[in-house]
Order: structure tokens, then sequence, then C-alpha cells
């Protein structure tokens, strides 16, 4: 379904990734230490916001290079930030359809779609399951070597609206093992 949404869209594929991304990767995740922690750190390299993220990133007057988003975040941030150049990387997942459906052809500029199943067409994985475990597994897969972790917190999830969150805290539990256990050797992780 994703496929068919992004239509004529101007889609940023694998190639045009692998030139935005650089070795140096600073990602920011939507945890409830982001303020403080975007206060405390100078980004290095190509800045990946996580969904809810980007719209603190715009307030700071940062604008991320990629953001990766499922849509459950603030999307006028999103939608406000892919049109002056941030490529957005929107995930399609199975109840995220209506979503989908309605935000998408909203976005103006680059987006790149991805997905959990099998890629085909236009629509790609690169693995992930939450935002930002996706935002750090694609700077991954495009080589980067060095990735800062910046408003991540693995344990205190950020509280929102019509979230549940013992679910919210699993995914969390997943999305570190996803960036931690199956970091390979050659990348350096770090967190302030």
């Amino acid at each position: 379904m994703l496929s068919t949404i992004v239509g004529n869209k101007r889609i940023c594929g694998p190639d045009c990734l692998d030139k935005i991304i650089e070795r140096d990767v600073t990602v920011y995740g939507f945890g409830p230490n982001l303020e403080q922690e975007m206060e405390e750190v100078k980004p290095i390299g190509t800045i990946i916001s996580a969904d809810g993220a980007t719209g603190e990133l715009l307030r700071k007057g940062i604008l991320p290079d990629i953001l990766t988003t499922d849509l459950d975040g603030n999307v006028e941030a999103q939608i406000l930030a892919n049109g002056k150049g941030a490529v957005a990387v929107i995930h399609a997942h199975g109840d995220n359809i209506r979503r989908l459906k309605d935000c998408v052809p909203f976005f103006p500029g680059r987006i790149t779609p991805t997905t959990q199943a099998r890629p085909f067409d236009k629509v790609y994985n690169f693995g992930g399951f939450t935002d930002g475990d996706r935002a750090v597994m694609m700077a991954r897969h495009f080589g980067a070597t060095r990735i800062l972790l910046v408003g991540f917190d693995f344990v205190n999830a950020r509280m929102q609206r019509g979230k549940d969150m013992d679910v919210k805290r699993r995914k969390l539990e997943w999305a570190h093992r996803l960036i931690f256990e199956l970091n390979p050797a050659k990348v350096m992780l770090s967190t302030p």
C-alpha cells in the first residue's frame, strides 16, 4: 500500500541515502532526556531525528538531514522539516495504514518508504523496530562508523497520550537490544 501511496513522489532510494549519510552520525531520540542532552551535546556528522525528536530539533533551529517516522508523532513538524530539505524515511507497519493514507500525500520533499517486511519496488528495509533503532540501523547500513545517540532513554519512556506505557517499555527493551547487542564491532556507539 505504501508503494502505491508514494506514487510519483521524489524517492530517496539507497543511492541517495548513501550520499547523505556520513561516517559520523548523530541520532536524536525522543526520550524524556532529549531537551537536556540537546543543550549539552554538540552533534557530529549527519543528523537523523527519530519521529517526535524532529519537532524539538526544529524548535532549536536544527534541521535534520533525515527523519525516521511511522507517523505517530508530531507529523506537522515532520512535514515542515521535509519541506525544508530533510529526507523523510516513512515506515509502514500493520497498525499505521490510516496514518499513511492521511499523511504521506502532504510530505512535499524527498521520502524513503520503509517496511519491516520483505522490501520491494520503492519500499526498503534497512532493519530496526522503533523509529530510533531504525535510524541507527539505517546509519550502520550505509557505513556509519561513529554514531552518537542523543535523547535515548531505554528505561524511562516519555509519556504520550493514548500510548500503553508497558508496551512502550517493552519496545524500548527491544530497541536497546537491536542497537547495542547487534552492534557491529566496527561501529562505535556513544551516549552523552
